[in-house]
């Protein structure tokens, strides 16, 4: 691994009562794990009250994005890195077939039912306003911001990896 250069910042122990003149030493790690927690557990909450999951979001998401419609094994393909599991997204294609919101057709493709199209339609909105409590005093320019740190946080640790090996 190349030495750090340009980099005179020790890292701190996380610290959540780090003032903002200390948080150039707060690990990422714990910072975004935080968020990372947070935000999805404010969100699950949300789709549980409509009994709903996010997996389940995100198979009716994946379902609904193109031409041509999805086999099952491609969506749980796509989708299973996300998954809790090697078999959450193959349960909840199972679970939105039994409830009415996917269909297959003869050549067993997935696609939306008038149901499903319309809880995606629920869900949209509700993911929309829990995204606007989540950015609540954050402007686009700096949500942008934030996103290519993180981005490039991860090219930096990926090249890192393929480098030590």
């Amino acid at each position: 691994m190349k030495p750090l250069t340009g980099t005179t910042t020790d890292q701190a122990p996380a610290d959540p009562a780090a003032t903002d003149d200390m948080l150039a030493t707060q690990p990422i790690g714990y910072w975004s794990g935080l968020a990372h927690t947070a935000v999805t557990r404010q969100l699950r909450d949300a789709m549980a009250r409509i009994d709903v999951t996010q997996p389940q979001y995100w198979v009716l998401n994946r379902v609904n994005s193109g031409l041509p419609a999805p086999a099952r094994e491609e969506v749980i393909t796509q989708l299973t890195p996300l998954a809790e599991g090697p078999h959450e997204i193959a349960r909840v294609v199972d679970q939105l077939l039994h409830r009415g919101w996917l269909s297959t057709d003869d050549r067993g493709r997935l696609h939306l039912t008038e149901a499903g199209q319309a809880a995606r339609a629920r869900l949209r909105q509700l993911v929309t306003e829990q995204r606007a409590v989540v950015h609540q005093g954050i402007g686009d320019e700096e949500y942008v911001a934030a996103l290519k740190v993180l981005r490039r946080m991860v090219a930096n640790v990926e090249r890192a990896e393929s480098e030590a090996s």
